[in-house]
C-alpha cells in the first residue's frame, strides 16, 4: 500500500491506469484518469509521480501528451511541481481546507447502490433454509451448477416473463459479478475486444481487464442508446463479446425498448458478436412503460446474468447465468478453476425467496419510488443547476453537473460523504461532468446527503461540458 510522500514508479502508474485510453484529447483523458486514481485512494495525497520522460516511456505515449496532462492537473490544483524535487499529488484550494476538519460528521456512503435487507421475509427464508439443510448434509455439498430446485425456480421466473427456459439452461453462481467473471474467463482470449457502453458498470470493466480482454466503448447518451454509434463500433471494432445492461442501465437508468432490442440483436448477429446481458435490475421497475421482452427471447445465443442482490439484498450472494445447455456445460467445466459451487444454505434461502419474490419486491419498489422522488425534489431545491432524467427503474440517478465530479467527490469525502464520480464508469473525458447518486438510503439520510453535497459544491470552479445536459423530468 502506497503511503503519502511515496515515489510511484512509472510502471506502477501504468499498471494502475490499465486501459486508460478513451474518446477526446489523449492528454485530457490521461489527466482525468490520473485524477481518478487520487480520488479512489489508489494514489494517496502527497505521492510523487514519475517524471514526464519516465511516464512517456511506460505508457507509451508522446512526451507532449504527458506534459499537457501534468499541466492540466497543475492548473486544477491537483498536482504541484518543483524543479529538482518532482511532482506530487495534492488537493485543489477549494478542497484543501476541508482536510483540517477535526469534528467530522458521521460517514454517509453514497458510493454503493445497494438495497437494505427485507428483514421479515429474509428471516423466514433463512429459517426455512436451516430447517431444510439436514437433508443435504449426507452429501458432499459441492453443487457445481446449483441445486436442482433453485435452477427450476429461476427457470420458472423466465417463463413468467415469456421466455421458455429449462433448469439445464441455468448455472447458479455467487452473485452476478461471479457469473460475469466466469463467462469472461471462459470465452475470452488475451486481447479480445468486448463492446461496452460508456458509461457502464465499473466492476464489469474490471472483470474484462482481469480476463485479458480489451474494452471497446461506445458512447451512451443520457437519453438512451445511439445505434449509429453502436453499429459503427461493432463493424469497425469486431468485438468478440458485448456486455449490455438494457434494463434500467447502471448508471444512466435507461431502458432499451423493444424496437431497440430487435435492432441490437440484428447488429450483433451480423458480426457474430455474442451478447452478455446483465439483468440484475430487471425486477426494479418503478413506473413508466412495461418491460420489453428479454434480449434472449430475440437471440437464443445470448448469455443472461441475473442476481438477487438488487431485488433482495446484497448480502445474499446468489446469482445465475442463463444460456443454452451446451454453454452451461462449458461454463461448469471451467468453474473448478475458481470455486466448486455456491453455498447450499444460501441456495435454499434463495429458492424460498424466489417462490415469494413479489412479496419482497413490491414493498421494495414502493420505497425506491418514494425515495427517488424525494431525492429529485431535494436536488431541485438545493442544487438547481444540476440536471438529470428521472429513471423508471433501478437504484440511481445519473446527474449532470456544472463542475467536476472528481473534485466534488474529493470535497465531499472530507465532509463525511462518499461518492462515485462519473470517471469511474468509463474513460471518456466528459464523464467527469456526471455523478451517480443512489436513492437506496432512508429519506432522512438523503436529506443530509444533499445538504452535504450543496456544501461541498460551494467554492468549486464550474466547468464547461462537451455535451448538452439532459432535461430534468
Amino acid at each position: 500500500m502506497l503511503s503519502p510522500s511515496s515515489r510511484v514508479s512509472a510502471a506502477e502508474v501504468a499498471r494502475l491506469l490499465g486501459a486508460w485510453e478513451g474518446s477526446g484529447a489523449a492528454y485530457a483523458v490521461l489527466a482525468t484518469r490520473l485524477r481518478g486514481l487520487l480520488l479512489d485512494g489508489r494514489l494517496p495525497l502527497g505521492a510523487r509521480l514519475p517524471s514526464e520522460r519516465e511516464l512517456t516511456a511506460a505508457l507509451p505515449v508522446s512526451r507532449t501528451t504527458v506534459s499537457a496532462a501534468y499541466e492540466q492537473l497543475r492548473a486544477e490544483g491537483v498536482l504541484v511541481s518543483r524543479r529538482g524535487a518532482g511532482s506530487w499529488l495534492t488537493l485543489p484550494d477549494g478542497v484543501r481546507g476541508l482536510t483540517e476538519m477535526t469534528d467530522r460528521p458521521r460517514l454517509l456512503d453514497f458510493s454503493r447502490a445497494a438495497p437494505t435487507a427485507p428483514l421479515g421475509v429474509l428471516h423466514e427464508a433463512m429459517t426455512a433454509a436451516v430447517t431444510a439443510l439436514p437433508a443435504y448434509l449426507p452429501d458432499p455439498g459441492y453443487e457445481l451448477v446449483g441445486l436442482p430446485q433453485l435452477r427450476a425456480a429461476i427457470a420458472e421466473s423466465y417463463r413468467r416473463r415469456g421466455l421458455p427456459t429449462d433448469g439445464d439452461q441455468i448455472l447458479v453462481t455467487s452473485g452476478a459479478q461471479h457469473g460475469l467473471a466466469l463467462v469472461l474467463r471462459t470465452l475470452l482470449d488475451a486481447g479480445d475486444r468486448v463492446l461496452v457502453d460508456s458509461p457502464t458498470y465499473p466492476n464489469a470493466l474490471l472483470a474484462i481487464a482481469q480476463a485479458g480482454g480489451r474494452t471497446l466503448p461506445v458512447a451512451l447518451p443520457a437519453d438512451g442508446w445511439d445505434f449509429d454509434a453502436l453499429v459503427a463500433g461493432v463493424r469497425q471494432g469486431t468485438p468478440k463479446l458485448a456486455y449490455l445492461v438494457p434494463d434500467f442501465h447502471n448508471p444512466t437508468g435507461a431502458l432499451l425498448d423493444a424496437a431497440g432490442r430487435a435492432r441490437l440483436v440484428e447488429t450483433l448477429r451480423a458480426t457474430r458478436t455474442l451478447a452478455i446481458v446483465d439483468e440484475t435490475l430487471v425486477d426494479l421497475r418503478l413506473d413508466g412503460p412495461t418491460l420489453p421482452p428479454p434480449v434472449a427471447a430475440l437471440d437464443d445465443t445470448a448469455i443472461t446474468l441475473g442476481s438477487m442482490s438488487k431485488s433482495c439484498w446484497g448480502g445474499l450472494r446468489i446469482g445465475w447465468v442463463r444460456a443454452q445447455p451446451a454453454m452451461i456445460s462449458r461454463l461448469a467445466a471451467a468453474r473448478p478453476g475458481t470455486d466448486l459451487g455456491t453455498p447450499v444454505l444460501e441456495q435454499l434461502a434463495a429458492t424460498y425467496l424466489l417462490d415469494r419474490l413479489d412479496q419482497v419486491t413490491a414493498p421494495h419498489r414502493a420505497g425506491l419510488r418514494e425515495r427517488r422522488d424525494v431525492l429529485t425534489r431535494l436536488l431541485t431545491a438545493h442544487l438547481p443547476d444540476w440536471r438529470w432524467t428521472a429513471p423508471h427503474g433501478g437504484l440511481v440517478l445519473w446527474v449532470h453537473l456544472p463542475l467536476s465530479s472528481t473534485a466534488l467527490a474529493m470535497a465531499a469525502q472530507h465532509g463525511g460523504l462518499l461518492l462515485t464520480p462519473g470517471t469511474k464508469f468509463g474513460s471518456a473525458v466528459n464523464l467527469d461532468s456526471w455523478l451517480r447518486l443512489p436513492f437506496t438510503q432512508p429519506i432522512d439520510t438523503l436529506r443530509e446527503a444533499v445538504d452535504r453535497l450543496s456544501g461541498a459544491s460551494r467554492g468549486l470552479p464550474e466547468q464547461a461540458s462537451p455535451t448538452a445536459a439532459p432535461l430534468t423530468i
